[in-house]
């Protein structure tokens, strides 16, 4: 996949900074959140990071702001794909300009508390697992919070996980070294795939049970996206090994977990009379 180059001033930078944790957000027309986001990874209180923003031919202004936001932080990194390239790809090519021990994804339109990466480095170095994630609050498409919270386990085996995703990729963080035999791909729900990979070779991902994500909703509601999805995780299990009829239990599985979370989350509670 063909990049462009970062700008002069990035590659003076990036030699004094020597980052522990390598940041990663794929970025297309982002331009009404990604500001949000970015900023939220300059607020937080832990600070040996870079942020690699990479953008995928957005047809907005996503790209400039960006870019302006990186003027004033030496530790943000811009990248543009030459052509759209879609998010395994780009979040694929970020992973190869990753300097720091650890990696964590972050959407372009999520955002982390200011104590996220501190809380979560320091969990994964008392526990001494290469792969970590949080619990997760909600905002609504009309900008207010849920009352809800996906609460992270404290040890997800892999029969849990191939049950229902509680990892947003946007909590994750993983030791580099462990993601690169495990390359994002795309027609997968492309970090659950990699998710499951990992889970099932280590045993567990451990859980750090604090809503330190915020995870933005988009407007799900079109069948065209829901089959989409389907699809999309019906061709993750297809792609870690299974056949079609598992694969097609464990997506109807899934799907129901999917339904079931969302309308919790318009509920603003637990509702568990729903399971």
């Amino acid at each position: 996949m063909q990049m462009i180059n970062k700008t002069r001033s990035s590659f003076v930078r990036e030699r004094i900074h020597s980052p522990t944790i390598s940041v990663i957000m794929a970025a297309y027309n982002a331009e009404n959140t990604i500001q949000t986001s970015i900023r939220s990874v300059l607020a937080q209180t832990y600070i040996h990071w870079e942020l690699i923003v990479v953008d995928d031919c957005s047809e907005d202004g996503t790209l400039g702001l960006v870019e302006a936001l990186a003027e004033g932080d030496s530790r943000i990194h811009v990248y543009a794909n030459i052509q759209n390239a879609g998010v395994a790809m780009t979040r694929n090519f970020a992973m190869t300009q990753a300097r720091g021990k650890w990696v964590a994804f972050l959407d372009s339109d999520d955002m982390w508390r200011e104590d996220k990466l501190q809380k979560q480095l320091r969990f994964a170095e008392e526990t001494g697992e290469p792969i970590t994630y949080t619990s997760t609050m909600y905002m609504k498409e009309c900008g207010g919070m849920s009352g809800y919270t996906l609460n992270a386990e404290s040890k997800l085996r892999y029969k849990d996980l191939l049950r229902k995703n509680l990892m947003s990729c946007s909590s994750v963080m993983v030791l580099k070294e462990e993601m690169i035999p495990f390359p994002l791909t795309d027609d997968t729900h492309e970090d659950y795939a990699v998710w499951l990979q990992l889970v099932k070779e280590k045993g567990c991902a451990r859980g750090l049970d604090e809503p330190l994500l915020v995870y933005r909703m988009s407007d799900e509601s079109k069948s065209s996206r829901r089959v989409k999805s389907a699809k999309m995780t019906f061709n993750a299990y297809r792609y870690v090994g299974y056949g079609v009829f598992i694969s097609t239990a464990y997506t109807l599985r899934y799907s129901v977990h999917s339904i079931t979370k969302r309308i919790r989350i318009y509920l603003g509670k637990r509702a568990s009379v729903l399971l």
